[in-house]
């Protein structure tokens, strides 16, 4: 077992997709019958994966024992069965990092949850570190302003909200360049000063 920072104390595995729906019905065979969650991690930048985590608990146990299910999956064609068949409660976590990841649990309800794309859209899948929040682009940053800094200083670079890629990642690419990978856009994310073009 390994210690957590948010207070679990829960064991972890690995687990390869194809043996994704098996190690949840072992889990749960072992006494982990109470289904808590499923989330995901974007590994962008570490690889080329998304971790889909789904967290299991024996209450029965003294002290209570959870475990915890992480499965990498490729971010290009993520996908795993659906749980549902084992643990009903699964269906609106599923369809939550379906709708926030991209994540498809084969067999499952993928119909959008909270994050509806117009008609005819693709659906954007907002928690990805590669996506971009447009609209944090366009806005001014409404953050306090520095000593000296207004409209007057115009030798100061412009600060950039966190979320918000460098503009030379995206936004004013020189078209030469071609397109920023994911690892690219999430590594220029932090905020801070942006950076000047040479």
């Amino acid at each position: 077992m390994t210690p957590r920072a948010h207070g679990l104390d829960d064991e972890l595995r690995q687990v390869p997709p194809e043996q994704w729906l098996d190690a949840l019905a072992v889990a749960r065979d072992e006494g982990h019958g109470f289904f808590d969650w499923i989330g995901c991690v974007d590994e962008v930048g570490r690889s080329d994966e998304l971790r889909v985590i789904a967290r299991l608990v024996d209450f029965d146990a003294q002290p209570m024992h959870g475990v915890q299910l992480h499965c990498r999956v490729p971010r290009e064609d993520a996908r795993l069965p659906t749980c549902t068949g084992l643990f009903a409660g699964a269906a609106w976590h599923e369809r939550e990092v379906h709708d926030f990841f991209g994540v498809v649990f084969d067999g499952g309800d993928q119909a959008p949850l909270l994050n509806h794309a117009p008609q005819g859209a693709s659906p954007v899948r907002i928690l990805r570190k590669d996506v971009v929040l447009g609209a944090r682009a366009a806005q001014p940053w409404p953050g306090a302003k520095e000593a000296g800094e207004g409209a007057a200083a115009p030798s100061r670079r412009k600060m950039a909200p966190p979320g918000v890629p460098d503009a030379v990642v995206w936004g004013d690419r020189d078209p030469s360049c071609g397109p920023a990978d994911p690892a690219e856009i999430a590594a220029a994310v932090a905020g801070g000063r942006v950076r000047r073009r040479r």
